[in-house]
């Protein structure tokens, strides 16, 4: 009996050692990446196309929609209304550390790589790599990826310059970027525009932190 105990406990034992091995893994590969990740992070932000390009307001719209803690968590946000279960560094360590992303497991390999991210680049850097990854939809060339990238290839200019209505359109469709449309009129892709407007200007709040798709403001 006391065998099959030992076995058994080893049993439920194994698979959380295995995760947090896995986990920290993530960790060190974004910490042994991080020299590489702030040099190609510098030259997004010489180029203007970092976080700070955006300007202040539209900075503060886009991190609203997308994750509100960012500037002060550390890799992984559970509270905040809306922040959902991904924060920026999390979401851009999917598409640094993975060729190809699995949910279950995967998740702590990913969040430990955005505590190695968090550990080792400032927010800002963190921001630009993010900025310059995001998968944006479908465009004019076909799919898209980069949020400066997108806003060009759509609109024919920089997110600074874009119009309430064309800017909210570019946050929308990062929570689902293969299910809206931005080359034609799309009443799903409206609501969400709808939704954010009235977030960013404070007339609502998202029910709790998985109120991801902004119900609260309906």
């Amino acid at each position: 009996m006391k065998k099959l105990g030992f076995v058994i406990i080893i049993l439920l034992v194994a698979p959380v050692v295995a995760g947090l091995l896995y986990g920290g893994k993530g960790y060190v590969d974004a910490v042994a990446a991080s020299d590489a990740l702030e040099k190609r992070a510098d030259a997004i932000i010489a180029e203007g196309r970092g976080g700070s390009g955006l300007g202040d307001e539209r900075l503060r719209q886009l991190l609203l929609v997308q994750d509100p803690a960012f500037e002060t968590h550390s890799g992984i946000d559970l509270s905040s209304p809306g922040a959902g279960l991904t924060t920026i560094s999390q979401s851009v360590s999917k598409r640094l550390a993975f060729e190809t992303f699995k949910p279950g497991i995967g998740k702590l390999r990913q969040t430990g790589y955005a505590f190695g991210l968090e550990s080792r680049l400032s927010k800002d850097r963190i921001l630009a790599l993010w900025l310059e990854t995001l998968e944006m939809g479908r465009g004019p060339q076909g799919w898209m990826t980069g949020f400066y990238q997108a806003s060009e290839a759509v609109y024919g200019k920089a997110p600074p310059q874009l119009t309430d209505e064309q800017y909210f359109r570019l946050l929308a469709v990062l929570i689902a970027p293969g299910k809206y449309d931005l080359l034609s009129e799309d009443s799903e892709l409206e609501e969400r525009v709808r939704r954010i407007s009235r977030l960013v200007t404070g007339a609502c709040t998202p029910f709790e932190n998985g109120d991801v798709w902004l119900e609260g403001c309906s």
